[in-house]
């Protein structure tokens, strides 16, 4: 199996970013120099970012699932309408063709069902088929 190389945004593990690029010297010293100074910044205060996420995680209360309190959520559920199916849903009856205009269903081509209405257009029909 080969590896095949595609484009950053469809892989699952995210954009790596590259080096950043300055459009001169003076702006990288810029940005090199306010970088120092916010870290110059962090140590003053005496507490690291990691360490004060850790410490202000471990003084968090601990979460616990309150009662519901939503819109009907202690009220009792309405019972169910009584029906005569035993299952979860009754099943809709066949449809039965009770009229006497159709004597019956022919195939004329493949599994194109067409009504039959007497019998010459059922000879009509099989003629059709082999023809």
């Amino acid at each position: 199996m080969t590896m095949h190389i595609h484009h950053p945004s469809l892989s699952l593990n995210g954009k790596k970013k590259g080096k950043q690029k300055f459009r001169s010297a003076a702006e990288a010293q810029r940005a090199r120099e306010l970088d120092e100074s916010w870290k110059d910044l962090q140590k003053r205060w005496g507490v690291e970012q990691e360490e004060r996420k850790r410490k202000r995680a471990l003084a968090a209360p601990v979460w616990t699932q309150s009662s519901p309190t939503h819109r009907g959520a202690n009220d009792p559920k309405p019972k169910s309408l009584s029906t005569w199916t035993t299952g979860a849903v009754s099943s809709k009856p066949s449809p039965q063709y009770t009229g006497t205009k159709i004597i019956g269903i022919g195939t004329m081509h493949k599994s194109n069902a067409v009504p039959i209405f007497n019998d010459q257009e059922a000879i009509e029909i099989s003629t059709m088929r082999r023809g």
